[in-house]
Formats: C-alpha cells, sequence, structure tokens
C-alpha cells in the first residue's frame, strides 16, 4: 500500500477546521474520516477531486462530528498517576495504593499495587498491567455466562486497547474486547459482552439482532447510552488519544 498526507485548513460555516488529506492506493472512491485524530479526506491516489469540496459538501455532518471529538477530548482526566489518585474500577472510584505485597489486588474503596512492580517500571505501567490481568479474567468469566445462556461457543478472547472500540467479533469466533472496560459499571460490560456474542449468531445490526441483545440485556439501550455518555472517563491516559 503506497500513501501520502498532507495537512491543510479551510472554513465550513464561519468555524475553521484542520484536516488532512491521503491519498491512497488502495482507496477506490473518496471519503471522509472523522475520529478522534481529526477530519481526514482519503482520495484514491489517481483521483482528480477536491477534498476541499468534499469537505464543504459534507459541512454539517463534518462539523457536528468535529464538535463531538472536541468534547470528548476535553472530558478526558487529566490524570498524573500517584498514590492517592483515584481510578474506576467496575464503575467505582477507588484509590490508589503503593505498598510492599506479593500481588496487586482490588481493597475496599482502593486498589493496591505491588511496589516492586511500580520501582521495576512505573505507577502508570503496573496499573495498565493490574487492569489488563483483571480484565482478562473478569471479561473471560462473564463471556462464558452469557455464551451458556445464549446458547453459544465463541473460539477465544483478545484484551485489546482500542481508542475508539469497545469490541469486536472476527468471523472465525473470536471476541474482542478492549480492556478498559474494567473501569465501566458491570451492567454495561454485559452489555458489550452480549453485544458482541449476539453477532456470533447475527452478523449485522438487524432487528433480530437487537432482540437478541434485548432478550439478554432487557435495559441494553440504557447501557449503550451510559457507555457513549461517559466513554472519554474511560481512556486510561492522555497519550492514548
Amino acid at each position: 500500500m503506497s500513501q501520502t498526507t498532507s495537512k491543510r485548513t479551510t472554513t465550513l460555516a464561519g468555524e475553521e477546521v484542520v484536516y488532512e488529506v491521503t491519498k491512497s492506493d488502495d482507496a477506490t472512491q473518496a471519503r471522509i474520516d472523522a475520529g478522534i485524530d481529526g477530519i481526514t479526506v482519503i482520495v484514491p491516489s489517481d483521483a482528480h477531486e477536491d477534498p476541499e469540496a468534499i469537505l464543504t459538501e459534507n459541512a454539517m455532518w463534518v462539523l457536528d462530528k468535529k464538535a463531538k471529538f472536541d468534547s470528548y477530548r476535553d472530558d478526558v482526566p487529566d490524570r498524573t498517576f500517584e498514590p492517592g489518585e483515584t481510578f474506576p474500577y467496575l464503575g467505582e472510584e477507588r484509590e490508589l495504593v503503593v505498598e510492599p505485597r506479593k500481588k496487586s489486588v482490588v481493597g475496599e474503596g482502593t486498589i493496591h499495587l505491588r511496589r516492586s512492580a511500580v520501582e521495576q517500571s512505573s505507577i502508570k505501567r503496573a496499573l495498565r498491567n493490574f487492569y489488563r490481568r483483571q480484565a482478562r479474567e473478569h471479561l473471560s468469566d462473564r463471556l462464558d455466562h452469557f455464551a451458556a445462556e445464549m446458547g453459544l461457543e465463541y473460539d477465544g478472547l483478545e484484551i485489546r486497547n482500542q481508542r475508539t472500540r469497545w469490541g469486536s467479533c472476527s468471523t472465525n469466533g473470536t471476541i474482542s474486547l478492549n480492556w478498559r472496560l474494567l473501569m465501566a459499571p458491570p451492567e454495561v460490560i454485559d452489555y458489550v459482552v452480549v453485544h458482541e456474542l449476539a453477532h456470533l449468531r447475527e452478523p449485522n445490526h438487524t432487528d433480530m439482532f437487537w432482540s437478541l441483545v434485548a432478550e439478554h440485556d432487557p435495559r441494553y439501550e440504557e447501557h449503550a447510552e451510559w457507555l457513549e455518555e461517559h466513554s472519554a472517563r474511560l481512556v486510561f491516559s492522555r497519550e492514548d488519544l
């Protein structure tokens, strides 16, 4: 794959918008990508479309997405990763404690990190590793629970750190889940687990798909809304943006 990228600025409805233009051999038609990284116009390498004209034609959509992700970045916690700071764990804020111990554990309103693990790397890295280990245990348990309840079989679990996705289901039956889900309330985690398992039976978001999700999570709309509204609070570090 060959591609070139350049940064440009335009004005849409009176608002200045910085965007990137990517010319790609793999692109078959022009499109706009909007995400936490910003606005990108992707065009085929041999195309003659005007990227600015494409943005102008879709100005309201672009500005809506830009406002959404600007707000998202503003809501991301400015964490310092120091003892005494609080971090969400299964939806509850817990105070971070660093102390001599054999293993890192969750306490009553606390997260206890093993001091030797912190000294070997940093609080940030030790805490991230702790979350990932706990996520694998908790998510595996919930996957097994709902797979049995839904009469489904999955091939395996991958723990990932996608910036804008909480889960996915591959065609071979592997479920991928974001370790940062461990910071969300248990019922929200269950919604994502049920959602991805449902894709084993219904690959697309059909009425049958949502009926299956609703059967095992009757409040799925409420849980999906919570995730949409609070996802910025589940960003581990601003460096992850």
